[in-house]
């Protein structure tokens, strides 16, 4: 019996069409085009289903609530079918990806994002090719969590992160290896997937927290960000430098880091390295930071950590439980 895929259209690149403002989504013609793509009706394709998001976005302007409506989409058609592929735009897809590989707890199917960095409208568009695989991969049975597929590379979802704007290679997880390969065959690293779960699939949809993130920069005026260090602030991802290093002369940061953690916000520290780990208290630069508190994101994306924190902040967990899970591997997003 064949595998049933569903295929969720959010929009983005993928099904966007010319118009005199640029590319734009286009309501009601992805299917057409999907029907058009000849691979997609091979006898060793399987079946799927398309749900089409209304409005299309473009990845931009997704917020908290365009993830709990993907998974909630999930959750509601997650006994009917094999698997699922996310057609999503680039921009923000890593973010998306780490969102649903927390909320959706105890997942036993595969959720794969995908999308294009040229239109499928358009002349040698990467968009087939990433379809096509994303499809074969849902229904192998091989894979149980959220991925990313591109370009013939398949990635943990909260261990992607974009790496550019106009290679067709546009995803990378530089702190994990890849799950799969496609070439002649899909070639699994199986060492590397995540296993089979044994307790019941749950979908925690996720409050919208006030958390942020601030990137350290040379000559950075921390001042600035004082005004939004209260209460009403729940987390903070640090992007610092290296491995978890901050300005020292100014002395200016700490106090104020110290005041958001008095009023109870969550600082967790991650590297603006794209490879390596946040080492707290390696240099003195870092030893500041821990010494007040602060939580250390090791190996997270900023991806992984901000939608980390969105998820354990929505599971109503006090302080010290959030900070002791945000050290913790949950969905293979840390070492």
């Amino acid at each position: 019996m064949k595998r049933r895929i569903c295929i969720i259209y959010t929009g983005g690149t993928i099904g966007m069409v010319p118009s005199d403002k640029g590319y734009v989504p286009s309501p009601n013609t992805l299917r057409k085009t999907l029907d058009a793509i000849s691979d997609m009706h091979h006898p060793d394709m399987p079946e799927w289903d398309l749900v089409e998001f209304s409005p299309l976005l473009d990845s931009s302007d997704m917020a908290v609530a365009d993830w709990n409506k993907i998974g909630r989409t999930v959750a509601r058609l997650y006994d009917a079918c094999d698997g699922f592929v996310i057609l999503h735009g680039t921009d923000t897809m890593a973010y998306s990806a780490s969102a649903l590989a927390f909320m959706l707890e105890h997942l036993d199917k595969p959720v794969i994002f995908t999308g294009a960095q040229i239109p499928l409208c358009e002349l040698g568009s990467d968009g087939r090719d990433n379809i096509v695989h994303s499809m074969r991969i849902a229904a192998s049975g091989m894979v149980r969590e959220v991925c990313v597929y591109f370009n013939g590379v398949l990635l943990r979802g909260c261990r992607s992160t974009k790496k550019s704007s106009d290679q067709l290679l546009a995803f990378e997880s530089p702190n994990a290896p890849h799950l799969a390969e496609v070439g002649i065959t899909i070639r699994y690293n199986t060492a590397a997937l995540r296993p089979a779960e044994e307790a019941p699939f749950h979908f925690q949809p996720f409050a919208d927290v006030p958390v942020g993130v601030i990137k350290v920069f040379p000559g950075i005026q921390f001042e600035l960000f004082e005004s939004i260090m209260t209460d009403k602030l729940k987390g903070v991802v640090l992007e610092t430098f290296g491995a978890g290093n901050i300005p020292s002369s100014q002395n200016a940061l700490l106090p104020i880091i110290q005041k958001a953690y008095r009023s109870g916000s969550i600082i967790a520290v991650c590297s603006q390295c794209m490879q390596g780990t946040v080492s707290l208290g390696a240099y003195a630069t870092s030893k500041a930071l821990q010494d007040i508190g602060a939580v250390n994101g090791r190996d997270m994306t900023t991806e992984a950590a901000l939608t980390k924190l969105y998820y354990l902040f929505s599971l109503n967990l006090p302080k010290e439980e959030i900070k002791a899970r945000m050290e913790q591997s949950l969905r293979g997003e840390l070492t």
